[in-house]
């Protein structure tokens, strides 16, 4: 089953930037976050794939400081933005749980399989 979940709008999330959410639904509880740059926008579950921490070192920092990549607070692993495959740190080649994403008139919103519960 699809599920669809409105977040924000597109403004509230800087350019280069990421947020947060936590999804309360019927299937339970989905902790994610969300990356733009530029035309990029993206979204993760929030889990690393070393040892499923939350990545973000404050609420709704996920980038390094250079804005560059997603970065793990706990090992400093390094994720693309653009498809979360990790390019150091102790998960190497492994890489982030996508999850579905889309802009719509200004409003980000992911869309969730209640099934595999991504």
């Amino acid at each position: 089953m699809l599920e669809r979940h409105p977040l924000c709008d597109i403004s509230t999330l800087g350019d280069p930037g990421s947020r947060g959410f936590v999804l309360e639904s019927q299937g339970g509880s989905v902790a994610l976050f969300v990356v733009r740059r530029g035309e990029l926008l993206m979204a993760y579950k929030n889990s690393c794939p070393h040892t499923g921490v939350n990545l973000e070192w404050q609420p709704d920092q996920f980038l390094d400081l250079s804005n560059s990549y997603i970065q793990c607070a706990t090992h400093g692993a390094l994720f693309r933005l653009e498809d979360g495959y990790c390019l150091r740190g102790p998960c190497a080649g492994d890489a982030l749980e996508p999850v579905e994403v889309r802009l719509e008139a200004g409003q980000v919103v992911v869309i969730l399989d209640r099934k595999t519960g991504s």
